[in-house]
């Protein structure tokens, strides 16, 4: 893969060059000074010399004071902009970018010269294979995340009926609408022609996000909605409206290249980077651009080589994909926690970690009484989430741990780095289905390539580092020779094992089971942490008599990669052991259970044994990465699976405070009372 600066000219050098700057933003605006410093540049004050730079922002009033410097001492001006995946909302609300636009040449907006970016459009070859998949997975992970500039739009607002023509405002006085000689007149000229090419066709005026959070005016009124033509300033997805539209007009607004990214033609009535590629129907054509061009192309050279994209879980340049990463991780987020929850059956110590999950947007509310939590949600207007062995109606969305969870047992209170939310039913609980079910059935019929290669890269991290759920250390005993079933044993009381094993309950009858059918093999046993700990139901009088070996405190992902078989009930290790290629065998029905990559033994759902059969890969992808949630103890934000699965090899991650552990500890010495804490 490129480098995360291609054409990026001098950014990232190994030597920082002097970036003059006279603008208050580059001095306090700390992400913005971090970009440039990992891009090679060192903010300084004062006058530049030889082989000095001079940095702007854009083409804003104060980069005046700058262009007149670079002038007076001959210094190469640098022009900055914010990248085109800016962040959830506009600069404006105090949001950091995610990358930046470093341009030497001049304006990707500005046509009076050739930008950066225009030469990239314009000279580099833009055939390359590789480039060119990673452009078409980019445009599909936005369009299917509905990510753009600014992501925090909402897939559940009131949008305009599909079959308009889709006319978009910009902000008065926005500096690409200024370098394209437009004023209200020309907005209102675009307008005249989309009526006139459009007869009889309703339009629908897009208000800018700016606009309509009152941060700045537009160029339609209020007075220009007339009979067939409507002003709309919702938060729904841009690409739900250019699905929705039949034609698209546009002077210059980054939503027009989106227009091209969702299969228009649109009509553009001044002169931005996208505009001159054969791509778009140009009003005034820019006569020195006249190379045609793919989407693939565009959206090569614009989102992939042209900017510097940052990584804020690790304070690193990155590539284009993690910043698609970082964006659909917290726009999901926000989307889903926006109008804030309810919260019944969370355990006290629970409460805490949930608040900094799911209450970012806003604050939980914990109210165990149903009713009272029913009533909560309906007064103001929020949802209503309740842990999963504790709900009573369909009617709450199901959170439960992850798998990926945390370096440390739940029993132990160490909170989780995932939890999974289920509207549909919970993924341990075979007797309907659930979201997780769904997204494998999904994950089964449609995974593009690039989907297919981030399962594979995240299987082969999970494996090479080996993680499991709990991350648990321990040195692993010399094994018996022979063909090795590793038989993981289960909390006997847990949900799984009540909802998902109908035929055997208990861990002793499993092992039973296993040395009848394997008399031969060598029988490795593992007894659950918690049950080692003697916080939960399920321990084993006399493991001997059927295993051959009983493993305590070990690091079970060294365990599997020595094992020849998996034989559970409903364990996750069962999962686990499919990422490391081992068979494995249910005599229940876990959730990785009847779609064609174990041998099931227990009463698969006839469900899951129709439609595609999913590949590891898309078991991983709807397992790992379409399911859970993911939580940075870091940066305190929504994050992607790796980040946690960095987090996790590295051990970089806070350990729990002393309440915690004084907690943990009083709950080992009342484990006769375990239903007290059990999850």
């Amino acid at each position: 893969m490129p480098l995360p600066h291609e054409g990026q000219g001098t950014a990232g050098a190994t030597t920082p060059r002097r970036l003059f700057v006279y603008n208050g933003g580059f001095l306090w605006q700390s992400r913005l000074r971090r970009i440039l410093s990992l891009a090679g540049y060192d903010i300084s004050l004062g006058r530049p010399g030889e082989g000095d730079l001079v940095g702007v922002w854009g083409m804003s009033p104060t980069a005046q004071r700058g262009e007149a410097m670079a002038a007076r001492h001959a210094a190469p001006l640098v022009r900055i902009e914010d990248a085109f995946l800016r962040s959830l909302f506009p600069g404006r609300s105090g949001e950091p970018p995610l990358g930046l636009l470093i341009d030497h040449a001049g304006l990707h907006f500005d046509p009076a010269h050739p930008s950066d970016l225009e030469r990239l459009l314009a000279e580099h070859p833009l055939d390359d294979s590789a480039l060119l998949a990673r452009a078409r997975a980019g445009i599909a992970r936005m369009q299917d995340a509905h990510l753009s500039k600014y992501s925090a739009t909402r897939l559940d607002a009131d949008h305009p009926d599909p079959g308009f023509v889709l006319v978009i405002d910009q902000t008065a006085g926005d500096a690409s609408v200024t370098a394209s000689r437009a004023d209200r007149s020309r907005f209102l000229e675009m307008l005249t022609f989309a009526r006139q090419e459009n007869p009889g066709q309703r339009i629908v005026l897009k208000t800018h996000p700016e606009t309509a959070r009152g941060f700045r005016p537009g160029h339609f009124r209020d007075d220009d909605a007339q009979p067939g033509i409507t002003l709309y300033a919702g938060d729904a997805s841009p690409w739900q409206l250019l699905e929705s539209a039949t034609a698209v007009y546009t002077v210059s607004s980054q939503m027009g290249f989106e227009a091209i990214l969702a299969g228009h033609r649109p009509r553009v009535f001044g002169t931005p980077f996208y505009a001159g590629w054969g791509l778009t129907d140009d009003q005034d054509p820019l006569p020195r651009r006249q190379r045609k061009l793919t989407r693939a192309q565009l959206f090569a050279a614009a989102m992939i080589l042209y900017p510097v994209w940052y990584d804020p879980y690790r304070d690193a340049l990155c590539h284009f994909e993690d910043v698609l990463a970082t964006l659909e991780a917290r726009t999901r987020a926000w989307r889903e926690d926006r109008a804030g929850w309810v919260a019944e059956g969370m355990r006290l110590w629970k409460r805490a970690p949930l608040q900094k999950v799911f209450g970012q947007v806003r604050r939980l509310r914990f109210e165990d009484d149903v009713d009272k939590s029913r009533a909560l949600a309906e007064r103001q207007g929020r949802n209503r989430m309740v842990w999963a062995s504790r709900a009573q109606d369909d009617r709450a969305v199901r959170v439960e741990d992850g798998f990926l969870r945390s370096r440390g047992l739940g029993a132990e209170l160490i909170p989780p780095l995932s939890l999974v939310c289920d509207p549909v039913g919970i993924y341990y609980d075979p007797r309907r289905p659930s979201r997780l079910e769904q997204l494998i059935a999904h994950r089964a019929a449609r995974l593009r390539p690039d989907q297919t290669e981030r399962a594979h890269r995240l299987i082969a991290a999970l494996t090479s580092k080996g993680l499991s759920k709990y991350n648990l250390s321990g040195n692993l005993p010399t094994l018996p020779q022979g063909h090795r079933i590793l038989v993981p044993g289960q909390v006997e009381d847990d949900a799984s094992i009540l909802h998902g094993s109908p035929d055997i309950t208990s861990n002793a009858t499993l092992l039973q089971q296993v040395r009848a059918r394997n008399e031969s093999a060598v029988i490795i046993w593992k007894p659950h942490p918690d049950v080692q700990a003697g916080l939960r139901r399920g321990a084993v009088d006399n493991p001997g008599e059927y295993a051959d070996l009983t493993l305590e405190r070990c690091d079970i992902a060294q365990v599997l990669e020595n094992m020849h078989e998996v034989w559970t009930l409903t364990s996750l290790t069962g999962f686990e052991a499919l990422l490391r290629g081992v068979n494995v065998t249910t005599l229940g029905v876990p959730f990785y259970a009847g779609w064609g990559l174990t041998r099931d033994l227990g009463p698969v759902p006839a469900r899951r044994l129709a439609g595609p059969r999913p590949s590891i890969e898309a078991l991983v992808h709807a397992t790992l990465i379409d399911y859970p949630r993911y939580f940075d103890p870091k940066t305190g934000h929504a994050c992607p699976v790796e980040v946690v699965v960095d987090r996790l090899a590295n051990g970089d991650i806070p350990r729990p405070g002393p309440f915690n552990r004084t907690l943990s500890k009083l709950q080992g010495l009342f484990a006769s009372q375990a239903h007290l804490w059990r999850r």
